[in-house]
């Protein structure tokens, strides 16, 4: 079984794959915990739990943004995620006794013929990638919310983890592709 994983400070995608089939998808959310060993900490405990609920062989996991871009991520912001990333790699390996293998997310797309279009105004690339990820497996529910001010008021919206989720599993399908 492979465990694919979308690293982030705020939030942590994770799909479990049993072969080709997805198994379970969801997020491990560290929004209300404070500090890099705090949420190291929880992301070990959510490991811990599923070691103890799957048989897990494999682990993949996006690697690393290996260059700042001016726009996006500060270079403060990159050094903090390459601390983290690198803290739940070890976590995986330890807890999980498996070698934990780093994809390039742009190599990753290209493998599993999921082409970005960066000219699309209407779709930026987490929409796309969403987009993406719910044709290919229909059958995954988002998370949503309701909002409840403003002009859509009411309106049920898909929760921003679901792009962490869909993140970890384009790196999965990579894998399987690439690997297995």
């Amino acid at each position: 079984m492979l465990l694919a994983l979308d690293i982030s400070t705020s939030c942590t995608g994770y799909c479990i794959f049993n072969e080709n089939k997805l198994v379970d998808i969801g997020q491990i959310n560290l929004s209300k915990h404070k500090g890099l060993f705090e949420k190291a900490s929880y992301v070990k405990s959510r490991i811990i739990e599923v070691k103890k609920k799957y048989g897990i062989t494999h682990v993949a996991v996006e690697e690393n943004l290996q260059a700042f871009r001016p726009g996006l991520s500060s270079a403060k912001t990159l050094m903090t995620l390459a601390q983290f990333n690198g803290v739940v790699r070890w976590i995986c390996y330890e807890v999980l006794s498996v070698p934990v293998n780093a994809i390039n997310v742009n190599s990753a797309r290209k493998s599993i013929g999921l082409k970005i279009d960066k000219k699309n105004k209407q779709k930026n690339t987490k929409q796309q990638v969403l987009e993406w990820v719910s044709n290919d497996n229909p059958s995954i529910n988002w998370p949503t919310k309701v909002l409840k001010s403003g002009p859509n008021k009411g309106k049920t919206r898909i929760c921003a983890e679901a792009y962490d989720m869909a993140d970890a599993y384009v790196i999965g399908k990579s894998f399987l592709i690439e690997n297995l």
